[in-house]
């Protein structure tokens, strides 16, 4: 395979930030060219032939790496992958040549190759179970062949759960990095927001507890970027709505990631509410000095642990 994501274990200790780039920032990006190792777009803003977004693109690439994150593949879907959207993907991966290229531990799309195709338009969780392993397992191969390169693939941040389990989540996407050399995009915010909303459950384990116990469970070297980003608490459900500053919990998660998994990359992401590029600045800002303060001497690095925890099924 080529392209494949840089290797933050062998490269220098600073960790790697960026931010997503968004239509609102598409201008004032190009023009201040902020200090940013890398910034993030939506795959599927991008799949046209031509015009004004992929020239901007094409532009942006020119003055830094950028990272391809997708929402649409349906990775988790037993119908297997949508080739339109499979073919426009790598298409977009040969002309930017990425970084990275990420999506989603989840089904979004049934009987594709049906005319009672049905797309739900969001990310919905799948049931830990081998037969739901073995169908993404399948599709990421799929991805991987036809892009050239490692997939990055993102837990979720899920509003339901299925019943059906053989496994919990950190299990099951070891065992997907595992079965197909992929690698994992670990959304801190997500784990945060899955946390609080199982406290209002009536899960009784502390939430910062639950999400560093779900990190120690994930091995080191399957781990290629963090994400961070706000979340709102409408009272009796927390909405992973990337339209806020990042809270001090998701702040506390993610400097245990970055002790345990070492300077991974790490996107600030905002989607709603975008503010002034200067304020996601300052969030990226916020991330080195988080991830310096993580990276000090005698806050537990030595620590690490690079064997797997979670039983890998067959």
């Amino acid at each position: 395979m080529q392209g494949a994501a840089n290797d933050h274990r062998t490269g220098p200790s600073r960790t790697p930030v960026g931010i997503g780039w968004r239509h609102a920032h598409y201008a004032a990006l190009l023009e201040q060219r902020p200090a940013l190792d890398f910034v993030e777009v939506h795959s599927e803003n991008f799949f046209g032939d031509g015009g004004a977004a992929l020239a901007v693109l094409a532009q942006g690439r020119g003055h830094y790496p950028v990272s391809l994150h997708g929402v649409g593949l349906s990775l988790g879907s037993a119908d297997g992958l949508d080739e339109w959207h499979l073919t426009r993907l790598a298409r977009l991966v040969d002309r930017i040549d990425p970084v990275r290229v990420s999506d989603h531990a989840s089904f979004a799309r049934t009987a594709c190759y049906s005319p009672e195709a049905l797309h739900a338009a969001d990310l919905l969780p799948v049931p830990f179970t081998r037969a739901a392993l073995d169908a993404m397992e399948a599709n990421v191969q799929r991805v991987q062949a036809c892009i050239r390169r490692p997939l990055l693939v993102e837990n979720l941040s899920a509003y339901v759960q299925w019943r059906e389990a053989d496994m919990d989540e950190p299990t099951f996407l070891t065992a997907l990095a595992h079965r197909t050399g992929c690698q994992l995009l670990v959304d801190v915010n997500n784990l945060v927001v899955n946390a609080l909303n199982a406290r209002l459950r009536g899960d009784v384990r502390d939430p910062l507890e639950a999400c560093k116990a779900w990190i120690d469970a994930v091995p080191v070297d399957s781990v290629g970027e963090l994400h961070v980003a706000g979340h709102v608490d409408a009272g009796d459900i927390v909405i992973d709505d990337h339209g806020s500053r990042v809270s001090p919990t998701v702040w506390a998660v993610y400097r245990h990631a970055i002790q345990r998994f070492g300077p991974v990359p790490t996107l600030v992401e905002w989607d709603t509410d975008v503010p002034a590029l200067e304020v996601l600045l300052q969030e990226a800002n916020g991330a080195r000095e988080q991830s310096t303060q993580a990276l000090q001497p005698g806050r537990d690095a030595s620590e690490r642990w690079r064997g797997p925890v979670s039983r890998v099924p067959a």
